[in-house]
C-alpha cells in the first residue's frame, strides 16, 4: 500500500489517502513524528499501529482537557474519553492520569461527598447514590459517608428554612416539600419529626 496524499484537516487531524482512496484521519502530530509521508509504502500492521498511536495521544489530550476544568472520577473520565476514542486508548489514558496523580478516586469522592452533604444538604442515601453514579467503589463511598455522618434532621431543618418554609402554609405545599425531601433521600420518619416543629398539632 502506498500513501498517495495527506490532507490537513480541522482539529489537528490529517487525512491519509492510500492508493488514491481516503483511508483514515490521524492526529497530525503523531503523523509528523512517524516516518511516513506521501509516497511511503505502509503495511496493514504499520497503519494499525499509527492509528493506535494517534488514538492514544488524542485520548490523553482529551483527559487533560477534561481535568483542566474540574476533577473527575476514573470511571467518569473514561466514559467521557470513550465518546471520541477507543476503549483501550481511553483506559490507557485514565491509567496514565492516575500515575501522574491527576486522577484519584478517594480524593474526588471526599470532595464530591462534602459538596453533596455540606452544600446541597443531601442525605447520606442521596449522596451515596451520586457517588456510585460517578463510579466510586461502594466500600469507599460508605467509608467516607460514615466519617461525615451528618444529622439528617438538622439538614432537613436547614433545607426547609432555606427553600421550603414558604410552602408550608397549605397542604399542597407541604406535600411538595415532603416529596422533594424524599427525593433527596431523607426518610419519612425524619421528615415528619422536623415538620412537626412547624405546626401546633403533630404533623401527619
Amino acid at each position: 500500500m502506498i500513501i498517495t496524499d495527506i490532507v490537513a484537516k480541522r482539529k489537528k487531524l490529517s487525512a491519509i489517502y492510500i492508493d488514491g482512496e481516503f483511508a483514515v484521519k490521524i492526529d497530525s502530530e503523531t503523523l509528523i513524528a512517524s516516518p511516513f509521508s506521501v509516497g511511503s509504502e505502509i503495511t496493514d500492521e504499520q497503519l494499525k499501529q499509527l492509528i493506535d498511536d494517534s488514538d492514544e495521544k488524542r485520548a490523553k489530550e482529551k483527559a487533560l482537557w477534561l481535568l483542566s476544568s474540574r476533577d473527575h472520577s476514573s470511571r467518569e473520565l473514561e466514559t467521557k474519553i470513550k465518546k471520541t476514542s477507543g476503549s483501550e486508548a481511553a483506559e490507557k489514558a485514565v491509567r496514565r492520569m492516575e500515575e501522574l496523580g491527576l486522577v484519584n478516586d478517594e480524593k474526588f469522592a471526599r470532595r464530591y461527598a462534602g459538596e453533596l452533604i455540606n452544600v446541597k444538604h443531601l442525605s447520606v442515601k442521596g449522596a451515596r447514590y451520586k457517588l456510585l453514579e460517578k463510579g466510586i467503589d461502594r466500600d469507599l463511598a460508605d467509608l467516607i459517608l460514615e466519617e461525615m455522618a451528618p444529622d439528617p434532621r438538622e439538614h432537613i431543618e436547614l433545607l426547609i428554612e432555606k427553600k421550603y418554609s414558604r410552602y408550608l402554609s397549605d397542604e399542597k405545599g407541604r406535600k411538595k416539600t415532603v416529596a422533594a425531601l424524599q427525593r433527596m433521600g431523607y426518610s419519612w420518619g425524619d421528615i415528619k419529626a422536623v415538620m412537626s416543629n412547624y405546626f401546633e398539632d403533630e404533623y401527619i
